[in-house]
């Protein structure tokens, strides 16, 4: 009778052992999570001005998270006029013209300047949309392996990079209740507003700022800050939203917020990035030869140019003049409606 108790508790311990979450790899993270994940493009009326980044749909009627400086046009200190937002394609190519063709608008519905936090809402969307749960960031510890998918300038479209939780900050840049996660995942330009990911594919923060260059024009590599998943978790529910895994309840019209302006040491990532100040060669001065024994000069080889997969500001300045140019034929084709 004993035994067969203890077989028994050993076979419960297995069933429970296997209700457990268990890790997935990077490769099975972006099968489930990077659907879900969209390009955000904001657009000024001139077609002279923009800015990039990403989002996370995290409501299956097309309701997307993302920072709030990436819709807000930092001149101006107001939202962009007009935002659109670009769908995964079934295989990223590389090439732009087709990984962005599935483009739909979107509207501000709230934002959080002193949080960098935006909610969009997508135009004439087909429902259900993929979502990403945004789940509870309270269970990630320093040491927990994440990923991030964005858009990083001069990289890939929809790109995955993989690394640890570094460190975490309370009421980051004094901002009160903005908690953060450091990360050493790459993070740069174009992955603003992003999801981090933790090992299970949950979304426990929204990629934010990186810090490049110090004071005194030294590189910073492998600092990067994403706002955590329980602090857009409270935002959400100050608007009058109640997330729960994928079963959201539909979002009100929020109130937008004031803009501020966040430390140049704390860069938000659609900021050019000061370039690093360069040290003096200590090499000494080559020596003198005589002609007997001078050979011919080598000559240097060609520097190979620098990938660029895509360039962020060109892209968003062609979106730009496109929306620019659609509104001028609208204005056009009204005018000579009129004259009729």
């Amino acid at each position: 009778m004993r035994y067969a108790l203890i077989f028994l508790a050993a076979l419960i311990g297995q069933g429970h052992m296997s209700v457990e979450a268990k890790d997935l790899t990077p490769r099975e993270i972006y099968e489930q999570a990077s659907p879900a994940v969209v390009m955000v493009m904001g657009h000024s009326d001139s077609g002279k001005g923009g800015s990039g980044g990403t989002g996370s749909i995290i409501q299956p009627d097309g309701v997307v998270l993302t920072n709030a400086h990436v819709v807000i046009d930092e001149k101006m200190g107001k939202p962009y006029p007009r935002l659109s937002v670009f769908l995964k394609p079934v295989r990223v190519s590389g090439d732009s013209k087709t990984d962005l063709a599935r483009m739909v608008r979107a509207k501000l519905v709230a934002y959080s300047a002193p949080l960098d936090l935006a909610l969009l809402k997508l135009e004439g969307v087909a429902a259900p949309l993929p979502v990403i749960d945004l789940s509870e960031s309270d269970r990630t510890k320093i040491g927990d392996r994440v990923i991030a998918i964005g858009h990083p300038e001069q990289g890939g479209l929809w790109t995955l990079t993989t690394g640890v939780i570094s460190a975490e900050v309370d009421n980051f840049n004094g901002v009160k209740g903005k908690h953060v996660f450091q990360t050493e995942t790459s993070l740069n330009r174009g992955n603003s507003g992003g999801p981090l990911v933790d090992s299970e594919g949950h979304m426990i923060g929204v990629n934010t700022a990186i810090a490049r260059v110090a004071p005194d024009g030294m590189p910073i590599t492998s600092i990067s800050f994403s706002l955590k998943s329980s602090v857009a978790r409270q935002w959400l529910r100050e608007l009058g939203t109640v997330v729960s895994g994928q079963l959201p309840v539909p979002f009100p019209s929020g109130p937008t917020r004031a803009a501020t302006e966040v430390p140049a040491d704390q860069l938000p990532m659609q900021q050019p990035i000061p370039a690093p100040r360069l040290v003096p060669s200590q090499t000494p001065a080559p020596k003198m030869v005589s002609p007997k024994n001078q050979r011919a000069p080598v000559q240097p080889l060609a520097t190979p140019p620098s990938p660029r997969a895509y360039n962020l500001d060109e892209l968003v300045s062609d979106r730009s003049k496109a929306e620019a140019d659609l509104d001028g034929m609208i204005v056009e084709m009204r005018g000579r409606m009129k004259e009729r």
